[in-house]
C-alpha cells in the first residue's frame, strides 16, 4: 500500500497578528518552530498549504489591502506554494483545503491557537482528517482575565485526543527527517 506524503497546514501567519491592539501574546518562538516545519517541508517536497485570513469585517488588522494582511517574512510562501484565502474562522468552511488534503496525514501551526486553529484543527477532526497540532508552532493572545499561556493551553486539552494529536515542533522533526 502507497502511503502519502504528510501535508503541512499553516494558518494565518499574517503580520496583522502583530498590531498591538491583540494584546499579549505566548510562544515568541512560535514562528521560528513554523519555519522549521516549513523548511522540512519543503526539502521533501511534501504537500503544504499557507492559509490567509481574508478578513470582512470592517477595520480588521486581516483585511486585504492594507501592509498588515501580508504573511510574516519568516513563513511567507514561495512562488509556487498554494495559498488559500479563508473569510471563516475554519479554514475548511471557505476554501477547499479538504480535498487539496487528499487523505493525508495533516500538521497544523500557526495562529490564533483558540480561534483559527482551534477552529480548523476541530473541523478537520470532524471531517475524518488525521490531524496533528504543532503546539510550539502556534500562539495566542490573552482573553479577559486569562493569560496567552492559559487560553493556549486550553485550546490544546479541548483537542488532543479526540480531534488531533497534539505534538511538538521536536517531535515531528525526530518522526519525519
Amino acid at each position: 500500500m502507497h502511503r502519502l506524503p504528510p501535508a503541512l497546514v499553516l494558518i494565518d501567519l499574517q503580520l496583522a497578528i502583530d498590531d498591538p491592539s491583540w494584546g499579549q501574546r505566548n510562544n515568541p518562538l512560535a514562528e521560528s518552530n513554523a519555519r522549521k516545519l516549513l523548511d522540512l517541508w519543503r526539502e521533501k517536497r511534501w504537500p503544504l498549504f499557507h492559509v490567509r485570513h481574508d478578513s470582512t469585517t470592517p477595520g480588521s488588522t486581516y483585511a486585504p489591502g492594507q501592509p498588515l494582511h501580508a504573511f510574516k517574512p519568516e513563513t511567507a510562501p514561495l512562488p509556487g506554494e498554494t495559498v488559500l484565502g479563508k473569510t471563516t474562522c475554519n479554514a475548511f468552511a471557505s476554501t477547499d483545503l479538504l480535498s487539496r488534503l487528499n487523505g493525508a496525514e495533516t500538521y497544523f501551526c500557526g495562529v490564533i491557537t483558540s480561534n483559527s486553529v482551534e477552529s480548523t484543527v476541530r473541523a478537520a477532526g470532524d471531517l475524518g482528517v488525521k490531524a496533528f497540532l504543532v503546539e510550539d508552532a502556534c500562539f495566542t493572545v490573552a482573553k479577559g482575565r486569562w493569560s496567552a499561556d492559559e487560553v493556549h493551553a486550553m485550546s490544546l486539552a479541548n483537542l488532543d485526543g479526540e480531534y488531533c494529536t497534539v505534538v511538538t515542533t521536536a517531535w515531528v522533526l525526530a518522526e519525519r527527517e
